[in-house]
């Protein structure tokens, strides 16, 4: 997987936004099925949603937080995907194990803070926090970790609690350089100011309660519901018509040739007497006959492929 660009600090950004195809990377065979990434999403989801409100009312100014993207990178791909210098929450996820990091640009916590000490927000200057604002800091992401205890609650029940608090992901060892983790991008926006945060999830963390979530037990209501839906839909797939040919191995002609056609010209195939003709549906092969008729129609006799037939 290909690593994405540094992104500035403070400003709109989007990991991988017209970057073309994705690069398979096979040191990571294990990837997020589709049904683990819309599980993610639901809950990302929720905790945006919740933390957009925690903004509005908690900084006394519009804001919004909304889910960007979910993907799998490698930690030192993330971490070199960010801006430097950068505010980072290193939190602990009890009961599961591993390490969470909430990244936020430095220009938007420092606007955040502004708003909290009665100002107006607007450009900020870049310099570490002061340590009247560092308990600000903490008491705000202390909320949103409430909100992202709220969003995750329907998969499971995490107590997130603040650790420390960092400004450069170089020298920040949360994680090896080539574990997998999950990483989900969020659009914030605070008052003017617009920036690009991120939540990094251990890969071998979340996912034993992804796969949990598929295994859930269903209701003898909800399981008649699912045996009806795949009896109708076995049914509906058994009575499609679908056209079915056969035909003769192809040749090739020059261009003139065809053009040159006429009715009554007899065009030589290369097909041996021996060879059974395909049976085909779509171009696909799933067949083979011979060729004859029943009454006044064409038909033709299905018999065992050439393959088959070495076989005995």
């Amino acid at each position: 997987m290909t690593t994405s660009a540094t992104r500035p600090s403070g400003k709109m950004s989007r990991r991988g936004a017209g970057a073309g195809p994705t690069t398979y990377d096979f040191r990571k065979p294990i990837k997020l099925s589709r049904d683990h990434v819309r599980t993610l999403q639901i809950a990302f989801e929720t905790y945006a949603r919740s933390c957009g409100t925690l903004f509005t009312t908690r900084l006394r100014v519009i804001s919004s937080v909304s889910l960007v993207s979910i993907e799998q990178l490698n930690y030192d791909e993330y971490v070199a995907s960010l801006s430097n210098p950068t505010v980072i929450a290193v939190v602990s996820i009890d009961p599961l194990p591993g390490t969470v990091l909430m990244e936020m640009a430095s220009s938007a916590v420092m606007t955040a803070i502004d708003h909290m000490l009665g100002g107006p927000g607007g450009a900020q200057p870049e310099r570490p926090l002061t340590e009247v604002e560092m308990p600000l800091l903490r008491g705000l992401q202390e909320r949103m970790l409430g909100e992202l205890r709220y969003g995750f609650e329907s998969l499971v029940d995490i107590h997130p609690k603040l650790k420390e608090i960092e400004y450069n992901a170089q020298f920040l060892r949360a994680h090896q350089p080539g574990d997998a983790v999950v990483i989900a991008s969020f659009e914030m926006k605070i008052g003017t100011e617009e920036c690009v945060a991120s939540i990094c999830l251990p890969f071998n963390t979340i996912l034993p309660v992804l796969e949990k979530q598929e295994t859930i037990e269903l209701t003898p209501a909800e399981r008649m519901v699912r045996e009806n839906s795949l009896r109708n839909l076995t049914a509906g797939l058994s009575a499609a018509p679908i056209d079915v040919a056969v035909r003769f191995h192809p040749i090739r002609m020059r261009t003139d040739d065809i053009v040159d056609l006429r009715p009554g010209d007899v065009v030589p195939l290369g097909h041996p007497t021996s060879v059974p003709l395909e049976v085909t549906v779509n171009d696909t092969v799933f067949a083979h006959a011979v060729p004859g008729n029943q009454g006044a129609r064409l038909a033709c006799l299905v018999v065992p492929s050439p393959k088959e037939e070495e076989r005995r």
